[in-house]
């Protein structure tokens, strides 16, 4: 990375990894743009540092964002990536020259709700660690969220399967606890600061998320709301075409 190039950063979503990006993806941003940084979270990827001596924490998390890439540049998000890139951009206003959340949130509003998913995800978190990665797997593909996916090609489900399954048992329980939705403070209070523009996508299949986009959309200064008709909660996965029709053309200001 030299000169003026600014290299999107890419977040995957819980139990991914930077492997989870297509080569369409990766491909289409770099034909538009440049070539993207792949960051893995913290607990994700076959490749793992010792939790145990680094720990898992937003800031620390943050931090490895931030090391990831040249700054000012545009950072990408998906689902649980898109939480976390909101809040390097609450933190660092002035690094985020793009923002785009595909099916995310700025976390639950109120202490209740985050004190109940907290309850929950440390339930999963439980059975991740005593029955192993393989039922977490079929369990997380199951989830009526993922539904739409069904009918894609056996071969793009089957790599996706293959990448969750190289993630280890401690490491995707740790960054649920630490990075959960319960677990991270909600940043509905502070949209109105987070003035980067801000594309935020959501599938026409995904009610919850598009709900969600449109309450982010009317409490953020330059944001703006693409819903890709068919598809639910991986837009990137289900129509990496339409994504990238969504995403390039947001990057180059049209």
């Amino acid at each position: 990375m030299s000169g003026l190039v600014r290299h999107p950063i890419l977040l995957h979503g819980f139990s991914g990894s930077s492997a989870s990006w297509t080569e369409q993806v990766i491909d289409g941003l770099a034909g538009s743009t440049a070539p993207p940084v792949l960051v893995d979270l913290p607990g994700h990827g076959p490749l793992q540092s010792s939790l145990a001596e680094v720990g898992v924490t937003l800031e620390t998390t943050l931090s490895r964002i931030s090391v990831s890439g040249v700054w000012p540049t545009d950072l990408l998000g998906y689902s649980m990536g898109g939480r976390i890139a909101l809040h390097f951009a609450a933190k660092h206003p002035a690094q985020v020259r793009n923002l785009v959340l595909e099916s995310s949130s700025p976390g639950l509003a109120t202490e209740a709700e985050r004190s109940a998913r907290r309850v929950t995800d440390e339930a999963l978190a439980l059975q991740i660690e005593e029955k192993g990665i393989e039922y977490f797997v079929d369990y997380w593909e199951a989830l009526p969220l993922f539904a739409s996916q069904r009918g894609l090609d056996d071969s793009l489900l089957d790599r996706q399967r293959a990448l969750r399954l190289q993630n280890d048992v401690q490491g995707l329980a740790t960054a649920l606890r630490a990075l959960g939705t319960g677990s991270l403070p909600s940043l509905w209070g502070r949209l109105p600061e987070i003035d980067a523009r801000t594309l935020l996508l959501a599938g026409g299949l995904d009610q919850k998320f598009i709900d969600v986009a449109r309450s982010m959309e009317a409490l953020m200064p330059n944001a703006t709301l693409v819903v890709v008709p068919g598809v639910g909660h991986a837009v990137h996965l289900e129509h990496p075409e339409a994504w990238l029709d969504a995403v390039t053309s947001f990057l180059a200001g049209v």
